[in-house]
């Protein structure tokens, strides 16, 4: 029945309108979070820059030390995998794509006979590496979206813990790069060991006469040494920031562009309604003129009979 057809396109219509609510809500949520956490990372830059610096100074210095986050494996056998991604979906393919790239790492690994480990931080990592069955070593979520420094503390003692007590050969560390508000990458960079502090000297912009003029106690080496764990956990601290921030940035254009599709979705069910209440209504004007007709037809019959039995009833007094 028409009728019936509307009520159901009155129902959509009104279910997809709240949908655009809730997706409009949304977007400037994360519009007003993506900046936040560009204010974040732009804050903690300069830490890391300084601290950066610091080291590559003492490495331009002459320092050298033996440290653990240093050693270099003969042979990797062990990777272990830091892979950075949400606790929450409706971000666009801000998750899959972390994931993708961390399942072709892990798969590169065995191809080679290698072992792997995987540290999830965020619960869509563990859900899909669980959910495939392949191991997980850690697990860290609830602060994807805002993480801190102590979290990121959290992690790198884990990855020192397995880096020192050479249960793994090497740290992989996978996230999504913040490049600008519109473009934002999945890169897998070596997380450990650490480059040697020769290369740190002579790739970076260390200064040896910055240190002219400084004395260290108990060493320019002991102060290096001390510094390397602080310089591990600056460098995943900048990249949870950096995940958080392209994690609210796809979240904003997935929400923009479901917004969008419902607006467009209520003008085809309101085009859809219109012509069904159109329908109806010319159905509805047929039938009172179909009836009309008919009752018009009815009514020449009725007059039509009346005249024969008129015309019958006097020929019959005629006789």
């Amino acid at each position: 029945m028409p009728g019936g057809a509307e009520r159901v396109l009155r129902r959509r219509i009104g279910s997809v309108r709240n949908t655009k609510k809730i997706t409009r809500a949304m977007e400037l949520i994360a519009a007003t979070r993506v900046a936040r956490a560009q204010q974040r990372a732009k804050a903690a830059r300069p830490y890391s820059e300084q601290l950066t610096g610091v080291i590559e100074d003492l490495a331009a210095g002459g320092a050298e030390v033996d440290h653990p986050l240093l050693r270099q494996a003969e042979k990797v056998e062990t990777v272990a995998f830091v892979i950075c991604a949400g606790d929450r979906g409706l971000a666009g393919p801000y998750n899959s794509h972390v994931l993708r790239a961390a399942e072709r790492e892990i798969q590169a690994v065995r191809a080679d006979g290698g072992d792997y480990r995987i540290l999830a931080v965020g619960k869509k990592v563990r859900d899909y590496f669980t959910f495939r069955n392949y191991k997980i070593d850690s697990f860290y979520g609830g602060f994807t979206d805002n993480p801190t420094f102590e979290d990121a503390r959290a992690i790198a003692q884990r990855v020192r813990e397995l880096f020192d007590s050479v249960d793994v050969d090497q740290v992989d560390l996978i996230f999504t790069e913040f490049v600008t508000l519109g473009t934002q990458r999945a890169v897998v960079r070596r997380f450990l060991p650490l480059e040697p502090v020769e290369t740190l000297a002579e790739a970076g912009t260390g200064d040896a006469a910055a240190l002219t003029g400084f004395s260290f106690e108990p060493s320019a080496e002991g102060v290096l040494y001390d510094l390397l764990p602080r310089y591990v956990e600056a460098r995943l601290f900048t990249a949870l920031l950096d995940a958080a921030a392209s994690e609210h940035a796809n979240r904003q254009r997935a929400m923009k562009a479901a917004t969008d599709n419902a607006e467009e979705l209520i003008t085809r069910l309101s085009r859809a309604l219109n012509r069904a209440r159109q329908e109806s209504i010319t159905t509805e004007i047929m039938e009172i003129v179909g009836g009309a007709e008919a009752l018009g037809a009815k009514g020449d019959d009725e007059h039509d009979t009346n005249l024969e039995e008129l015309l019958l009833t006097s020929e019959s007094a005629a006789n």
